[in-house]
């Protein structure tokens, strides 16, 4: 089923869009999860609510990407999964090594913005700057920093070899820092 046809069911709050985004994008959720888990129970936990929440959501949100929509939902729950988890404790783990990564350039990525427009306004900047560079770079950053993929995952799916994808992050990361204070943030 297309994606347009599955937001249509979200709309008509027709209960089959949940069954349908399930069949089409399960694996794809779960593995987004577990990249920031590393546990198969929290995983279908937030797979789950992802689902509650997309449905809680349509209406009044209408994703011109449902892939996108819901990456983004259950990326935020699984890493508020995995803060709740580990608020006493350093954990490893592809989320807490990439947040590091970040951190290192200057990121706070934990750092909480005034007001929603705020985030709203640095995702569309780093959209912008994420534009300029390459589709390989983009395609590693976003994997990297968005899905939280393990390194060695990035190099095997685009035959790259590890030295390469940490030097096409780093390259990206200071682009990405310089670009964003040119814009005004503060890092």
């Amino acid at each position: 089923m297309e994606d347009t046809e599955i937001v249509k069911l979200y709309w008509d709050r027709n209960e089959d869009a949940i069954v349908q985004t399930q069949v089409k994008y399960e694996r794809y959720i779960y593995k987004i999860a577990y990249n920031i888990l590393f546990s198969e129970d929290d995983s279908y936990e937030t797979t789950n609510d992802t689902y509650l929440h997309a449905w809680n959501s349509m209406p009044p949100h209408k994703p011109d990407i449902l892939s996108a929509f819901l990456a983004k939902i259950t990326r935020r729950l699984a890493i508020d999964l995995y803060r709740k988890k580990n608020a006493d404790k350093r954990g490893g783990g592809e989320c807490e090594m990439s947040l590091q990564e970040l951190a290192e350039s200057g990121f706070e990525p934990g750092r909480s913005m005034d007001n929603e427009s705020e985030f709203q306004d640095l995702g569309k900047a780093i959209s912008a700057y994420l534009r300029t560079v390459s589709s390989d770079m983009r395609k590693v950053f976003v994997r990297r920093y968005f899905n939280c993929d393990p390194l060695k995952d990035i190099c095997s799916s685009m035959g790259f070899s590890e030295s390469k994808v940490k030097s096409m992050l780093f390259r990206t990361r200071n682009g990405l820092a310089e670009y964003l204070r040119k814009e005004g943030y503060e890092l």
